[in-house]
């Protein structure tokens, strides 16, 4: 066959057609393989030819608004085993196994498979134990580094703190909520390895340093909430309560200093194999329970009457011991009334019927207006986790007979934070705040992560702020000024209120008892509140269940402190407790009154029954007392 210039010039420009097509689909398959798949080809490469263990990176710190460390992080250590380099199975298995408390049967298994790259032994060991193993040089045994999660403080700020998992995830409280902040970024460390896995002797090893999280700082003040906490605890065992809970509020930021529950638990043991009280001591119960606030709640009501003009001081009474409202006969809690009385001497008294007049005149319409501005039925924004925004009843659906239930703080429900919050704005010239728990987050290189958001809104005018403040001082110090706690100008109110059960109605014998307190009461600067929840040792009054404890934590904070006394001319008399049981109930009012002290009546019988304290127990006075009445003899 012979062949011809023009088509020998044809086969040429076809090979070179060909080698120009090949070499551009070389080129692109080049540009995709190192430019545009590089990066994860290098990775998935240098996962074959690698091993590598995680550095995990410790948490941010959390301190308290005083710089005390609440929650640190520790180096520990996690033991892993790579069966393709293990020399000797048994001896490995049986000294690990006796070391780290483990099965030996199942720490052989892990120690012979060859199947798989590398098996976890146990986690978070401490140094020392850790060490024992390094000494060892034990072929295919690794240590990496972890973190564990230490409290300063144990059982203190259980709730608000949480806890994290074994894997140093946040599980509960502020170590949840703010989890994303706290988690830092973790580390590796990387070896060469061979075909099957096994470590390539004299080869480089690679390390990666991790980046500790966010570290937070909180408005509490640990020396505030070691008192707080010692009152509740107290309060939880004299009291023989399901629960108890408290919060301590910076009237004039609405910052929260200290706030727990009880029962709780050490932080660095919580109670893993038993879910319930786990859960159950975990939560935030003055943020996420709601309950019939009582008495505490007529601060609002006689505030939004003042500010709506329908009462001042100068209004005057008349309690007979209850009202008639649409056709229901509602009861004041002295059940033979209090008579005739100022505004000043009804919000003293707790009088219901009083209460139920304002409510009244305000009207459902004004009446929801105010609870509507106050906050009543919605969320406070606090940074907790699970936060409630009580229960209101739709304003449509509200007869004449539940509005006047409600300004006397039944057929509402609230929690204890928002309550409060609402106090600290009343009592501060009449300006909410949103409350805060957390002051700053920062970052490892120093830069601000996060600061709360504020929003502040006038309830009240600063006029009626001032009258309140007054009767809330005249309210707990009834003897004279400055003699609930002996010098010092304290205000509060006490609250009693009915549970229900899952049914709706009244559980018998179950109450919530609380107690809101303010310092000084002219302008406060702290406000404090505890909530008694189902007090079983015998009383269940507010004036007798937690006012007390109100009187012990303000004591005890001005002792830390040191404060001055606002009056130091005030000595209040101790008195001794009359015998008044097999009294008539008129008989024994005189009785307790002469001995300068208050009362409060359980029961509806002429005589008395059983009194509380017993006859001979010493007291101050203006302290209040349980007669409890009933059928008896002249």
């Amino acid at each position: 066959m012979t062949y011809t210039l023009r088509s020998l010039q044809k086969r040429i420009k076809s090979v070179f057609l060909v080698l120009i097509i090949l070499s551009c689909a070389l080129a692109i398959r080049l540009f995709v393989v190192q430019i545009i798949n590089g990066k994860s080809l290098q990775i998935k490469a240098t996962d074959q030819w690698t091993r590598d263990l995680k550095l995990t990176a410790p948490r941010g710190t959390i301190y308290d608004s005083t710089g005390d460390t609440l929650a640190v992080s520790y180096t520990t250590y996690d033991v892993y085993v790579r069966g393709r380099e293990v020399a000797d199975a048994q001896s490995t298995a049986s000294f690990l196994s006796q070391l780290l408390s483990l099965d030996y049967e199942k720490t052989l298994s892990k120690v012979q498979r060859k199947d798989i790259s590398e098996s976890l032994l146990k986690m978070k060991i401490e140094a020392e134990t850790a060490e024992e193993i390094y000494d060892k040089n034990l072929p295919g045994i690794y240590l990496t580094e972890n973190v564990g999660r230490y409290y300063v403080y144990g059982n203190l700020l259980t709730q608000l703190l949480g806890f994290t998992s074994l894997d140093n995830v946040g599980q509960a409280g502020l170590e949840a909520y703010l989890d994303k902040y706290l988690t830092g970024e973790d580390g590796y460390s990387y070896v060469q390895s061979d075909l099957q896995g096994k470590e390539i002797g004299g080869t480089l090893r690679y390390y990666v340093a991790g980046q500790p999280g966010d570290s937070v700082t909180l408005t509490a003040n640990s020396k505030i909430q070691l008192i707080l906490e010692r009152v509740l605890e107290k309060a939880y065992a004299e009291q023989k309560a399901k629960a108890v809970s408290g919060i301590v509020i910076d009237a004039k930021t609405s910052q929260i200093l200290a706030i727990s529950s009880k029962p709780s638990f050490d932080l660095n043991t919580p109670p893993r194999k038993d879910l319930f009280q786990l859960f159950e001591q975990s939560k935030m119960k003055a943020v996420t329970d709601t309950y019939e606030p009582g008495s505490t709640f007529k601060i609002l009501t006689i505030a939004a009457a003042l500010e709506a003009g329908v009462t001042n001081l100068n209004d005057r009474f008349y309690c007979p011991g209850f009202r008639i409202v649409d056709g229901q006969r509602i009861k004041c809690w002295k059940s033979i009334g209090h008579g005739s009385q100022t505004l000043a001497e009804a919000f003293a008294n707790s009088c219901n019927c009083c209460f139920m007049d304002l409510a009244l005149r305000l009207g459902v319409d004004r009446f929801y207006e105010y609870m509507q501005r106050f906050g009543i039925g919605q969320k406070t924004g606090i940074t907790i986790k699970g936060e409630s925004g009580g229960i209101v009843m739709p304003k449509q659906n509200v007869k004449t007979v539940d509005l006047a239930r409600m300004g006397f703080g039944h057929a509402v429900a609230v929690t204890p934070l928002q309550l409060l919050s609402i106090v600290a704005g009343i009592t501060d010239g009449g300006v909410w705040k949103t409350p805060t728990i957390i002051k700053e987050i920062v970052s490892c290189d120093g830069k601000i992560t996060y600061t709360p958001q504020k929003t502040t809104r006038r309830i009240l005018s600063e006029k009626t702020s001032q009258i309140v403040n007054m009767l809330l001082q005249k309210a707990e110090n009834k003897q004279e000024d400055f003699a609930f706690v002996e010098g010092y100008n304290v205000g509060g109110k006490t609250g009693t209120a009915q549970k229900y059960d899952e049914n709706g109605r009244i559980a018998s014998g179950k109450y919530i008892s609380s107690f809101i307190g303010t310092y000084p009461a002219n302008s406060p600067d702290y406000i404090f509140m505890i909530m008694v929840d189902e007090p079983s040792a015998g009383a269940y009054y507010g004036s007798l269940v937690a006012a007390p404890y109100g009187k012990e934590f303000f004591s005890q904070l001005f002792e830390f402190y040191d404060m001055p006394k606002d009056d130091s001319n005030i000595v209040v008399e101790e008195v001794t407790m009359p015998q008044v049981e097999g009294l008539s109930l008129a008989e024994a009012m005189a009785e307790v009154t002469a001995a300068g002290l208050g009362y409060e009546i359980d029961g509806e019988g002429a005589f008395i029954t059983k009194q509380l304290p017993p006859a001979g127990t010493r007291l101050h006075k203006g302290d209040t007392v349980l007669l409890v009445a009933g059928v008896g003899n002249a």
